[in-house]
């Protein structure tokens, strides 16, 4: 189970870096309050595991081509020429 921690709003401006620290690490959400209600919740970011990098991302996913400059298709099959 989840705990939540509750801390008033001031408190959470003065805190805000340590206390996202903090549940990086714990794992808690925090419910933040004004005048004793709650006004947010701040909670944790699911686990997405290891991050890919985007770099080479599409590698292999470009059709290749011999001569690039050459049209795809030919004119005539074009409907926007006929």
């Amino acid at each position: 189970m989840v705990m939540s921690k509750v801390i008033g709003a001031a408190e959470f401006k003065a805190k805000c870096l340590n206390l996202i620290d903090q549940m990086r690490d714990d794992h808690e959400s925090i419910v933040i309050t004004k005048r004793g209600k709650p006004v947010a919740v701040l909670s944790p970011a699911p686990d997405t595991g290891s991050r890919k990098s985007i770099i080479g991302a599409m590698k292999g996913s470009v059709v290749h081509y011999d001569d690039p400059l050459s049209p795809v298709v030919e004119p005539e099959d074009w409907d926007s020429l006929r």
